[in-house]
């Protein structure tokens, strides 16, 4: 895994930044979020080219080779974007699953794909509970005449709609396999999300042929791998989202006038203003302490990414709904960008599981 130097990280954000300020106004987050695959394919395929698709993907395979640093801060530029995309599905969580397990075979045919942008994968792994753990997978496989066959359901698939390739987790035989599946031969419905930008998907699976991933050590030691990169990129977007609503709630409140004063100048919205700053600030800061944990394989890594893992989904709910109540009515409606943020916060809070989820494991990691 490559680290990149401080100078070239800063050139790789700035470059991620210009780009979706350029294609990823609110406009154009509005119109994107409104079509059936929910993103961009020419936003797509310019991140692709930049790399970013392909961030964490091994440079034998077509990507940068980049690890949970260069991540971290990508993900902080999606957020404040409101990025739509499949980043988190396909270049994130499916693709460190790949590498995690270690199956050259699937490294080779998969991995270049993914990294270019020409092939999204979406991994199913939780059923109707939305745990995110090994129990809670409702898919199950069995070997047939030389042949795998699933069956079951998985839930919440990110972008399974859009999907070309499927990586499934299914039980057989007391222990948790991953599976390669063709999409078009299960069942895909789209689910109702809160948050428009987001693509989720139920996916049904009777008899439907399978081709077993190889792994080379433990898979649920390798779905942790992916999972806690998938969290410290969920915890970046996060944090980029909080400051970007802080900052254009504190230019509001120093525009808007009332009484003959601008907002800003009142008591209580200076208050509300220092609490949105400190929510904010330590959401970028758990987020990219988790980030660094995790690259130095730190001991204490879990629980810097549990920690980032409730603490930045509740600043970033905290931060939207204050700056509501800032804005007033404007920001109750659909038409103020406002809103576009608390729903990615609320749908955000609940992706992998919940802040409480996190809060009790972070517990637990500390021994208490």
């Amino acid at each position: 895994m490559a680290t990149l130097s401080p100078e070239e990280r800063t050139a790789l954000v700035d470059s991620v930044s210009r780009l979706l300020a350029d294609r990823g106004a609110e406009a154009d987050v509005r119109r994107t979020m409104e079509t059936a695959a929910g993103y961009d394919a020419d936003l797509w395929r310019k991140l692709a080219d930049m790399g970013v698709v392909g961030l964490v993907i091994d440079e034998a395979y077509g990507g940068a080779g980049a690890g949970p640093l260069e991540l971290e801060l990508v993900m902080e530029a999606a957020g404040a974007a409101l990025l739509c995309s499949p980043l988190l599905s396909s270049g994130v969580l499916a693709a460190a699953l790949l590498q995690a397990l270690g199956d050259e075979d699937a490294k080779a045919r998969l991995l270049p794909s993914i990294a270019a942008g020409t092939a999204i994968a979406s991994v199913a792994m939780t059923g109707p509970t939305g745990q995110w753990t090994e129990n809670s997978i409702e898919v199950h496989a069995a070997e047939r005449d030389g042949a795998w066959r699933l069956d079951g359901v998985a839930d919440y698939v990110i972008h399974g709609q859009n999907a070309d390739i499927l990586l499934v987790l299914a039980h057989f035989d007391n222990q948790v396999a991953v599976f390669e599946v063709d999409p078009a031969r299960v069942q895909i419905k789209s689910l109702p999300t809160f948050d428009h930008t987001l693509r989720l998907a139920r996916v049904d699976f009777t008899d439907a042929p399978a081709r077993r991933i190889n792994a080379a050590g433990p898979v649920w030691d390798a779905v942790k791998q992916a999972l806690d990169l998938a969290l410290v990129a969920l915890a970046g977007e996060q944090a980029g989202g909080a400051r970007r609503v802080l900052e254009f709630t504190v230019d509001y409140a120093k525009s808007r006038i009332q009484f003959g004063r601008a907002i800003g100048s009142f008591q209580a919205v200076k208050h509300m203003a220092a609490d949105l700053l400190l929510e904010s600030e330590s959401a970028i800061s758990a987020a990219r302490n988790a980030a660094a944990r995790l690259a130095e394989g730190a001991a204490d890594a879990d629980a810097a990414i549990s920690l980032a893992a409730f603490a930045c989904a509740d600043a970033f709910t905290t931060v939207t709904a204050t700056s509501i109540q800032m804005h007033g009515g404007i920001a109750f409606t659909w038409v103020h960008p406002a809103h576009l943020y608390l729903r990615r916060a609320r749908a955000d809070a609940q992706l992998f599981g919940t802040p409480t989820d996190y809060r009790e494991r972070y517990l637990e990691q500390l021994g208490a």
